[in-house]
């Protein structure tokens, strides 16, 4: 991996604050947030690999192949323990790269997840039964299958990143939260119908540093409310 590969924003001086966006997203949608908080911090924002403009996947990689190549990113952009907003798979990268660091050492100062995915929901006999009907149709009519069951998001995807994608939405990182030894602050829109109050109250939850803040807004509260947000974040991160 070479910093070509990574296409980022800096701005400012000082203590690094990163932002770590999510699935389908890229690094410009912080930009409202880089031009803010760079008068206090050094902000980088950088595309993930197989997004924007950073080289694209090769291979198809799980969370634990984007946190490893997350921290060879702030290793080659001299990142070390930062502030950190991630949004939605951001955190599941974040929490990962903590899990996969060595005993001791905290990858973070302090992190805010807004809209945080990496919970499996619970195995009910619903979904169970959706995916044995979605193997049945896959068996003779593959094609009809993926209009079916998959996501808009998933159909949207290169072969590559469809592989990578079920990599990704099927790890759940309940372990890796319970872990995670960071001050972290969950921010969770009220009408987030991505990643639930629920899921935002188990991660706040299961968290042993863990807070949680509601403000209005969606599955980008972030941007969507902006004035709230940014004022959470300044009094998290002091």
């Amino acid at each position: 991996m070479r910093k070509e590969d990574v296409s980022f924003i800096r701005k400012g001086e000082g203590k690094d604050l990163v932002f770590l966006h999510g699935y389908l997203s890229s690094k410009e949608a912080f930009l409202p947030f880089l031009d803010y908080f760079s008068g206090r911090y050094r902000v980088t924002a950088f595309d993930f690999c197989g997004f924007g403009q950073s080289a694209p996947l090769t291979s198809p990689f799980s969370v634990s192949d984007y946190a490893a190549w997350t921290g060879e990113a702030f290793r080659l952009l001299g990142i070390e323990k930062p502030y950190c907003i991630a949004h939605s798979f951001g955190c599941r990268v974040a929490v990962k790269m903590q899990a996969i660091a060595p005993f001791g050492k905290e990858i973070f100062d302090k992190i805010i997840f807004t809209g945080p995915a990496g919970l499996l929901p619970r195995r009910t006999w619903k979904y169970r039964l959706k995916v044995k009907a979605y193997r049945a149709v896959k068996k003779w009519f593959p094609a009809l299958a993926e209009r079916k069951f998959g996501s808009e998001e998933y159909r949207s995807l290169s072969p590559v990143m469809k592989e990578s994608y079920k990599k990704i939405v099927n790890e759940d990182l309940r372990g890796d939260i319970a872990k995670f030894s960071p001050r972290a602050l969950v921010i969770e829109g009220t009408e987030d119908a991505v990643t639930t109050a629920a899921e935002a109250e188990e991660y706040a939850a299961i968290l042993p540093r863990g807070g949680l803040k509601y403000i209005k807004g969606g599955h980008f509260a972030f941007a969507e409310n902006a004035a709230d947000f940014t004022l959470a974040a300044e009094e998290f991160f002091g």
